[in-house]
């Protein structure tokens, strides 16, 4: 069954939020450690149009699970290039649950005393800042959780771990329809949708003591 009308607006606004946050945050964050490089190309930005991916947001429509345009980083920037790296990565999921957590508290505790269609985008926004960070943390590239793992990858693979996170994303989205399409017919469920929706079910529980 399709998104009505007014799921669609829902839908459109949380998008625009959520992923200026988590992109400005990369920009942010590598501006902070020494890599102006996103700032001088307009990415330390909230606006939405700086910030969007239209093969990801389209993936995000079709099934459900999409990206913005990448945060442009040069590592020579950074003093510590692979630490850096990734916390900079980092930041953009820490930023979704930050938001997600600023949307919870009125949720919890004031959603009876609110108009019903600003309780509605409020949910919107914080169901798809928490799924975009769990997302987002899964450690494969292009995700950040793929810069994030190269912390742990041993120095004598560093070199190629890199080379491969600059041509694992065609890999990654072949797998994403692999799952949605094969995986889930055989099996009767996603694993990326496994993973994701159980990690969004606890944060859940945390962030809303169980509401």
């Amino acid at each position: 069954m399709g998104m009505s009308f007014a799921d669609l607006i829902y839908f459109l606004i949380a998008i625009a939020v959520v992923l200026s946050v988590h992109e400005a945050s990369h920009a942010l964050a590598a501006y902070y450690l020494g890599d102006p490089t996103a700032k001088l190309r307009g990415r330390l930005s909230l606006n939405p149009a700086r910030h969007i991916d239209i093969f990801g947001f389209l993936m995000l429509l079709i099934v459900h699970f999409g990206w913005g345009k990448p945060v442009p980083v040069n590592s020579s920037n950074f003093k510590r290039p692979i630490i850096d790296t990734a916390i900079t990565s980092l930041a953009g999921p820490v930023s979704n649950f930050i938001l997600a957590l600023a949307f919870a508290l009125p949720l919890r505790y004031l959603h009876d005393y609110l108009p019903g269609f600003v309780t509605g985008q409020m949910w919107w926004i914080f169901d798809l800042s928490v799924v975009w960070g769990i997302f987002n943390m899964i450690p494969v590239p292009p995700l950040d959780g793929g810069k994030i793992f190269a912390l742990f990858v041993p120095r004598r693979w560093e070199r190629r771990y890199m080379e491969f996170q600059e041509t694992g994303a065609k890999y990654f989205i072949l797998f994403i329809l692999f799952d949605m399409m094969v995986i889930k017919s055989l099996l009767g469920f996603s694993v990326v949708s496994y993973v994701v929706m159980n990690g969004y079910e606890f944060v859940r529980s945390v962030m809303l003591l169980g509401m």
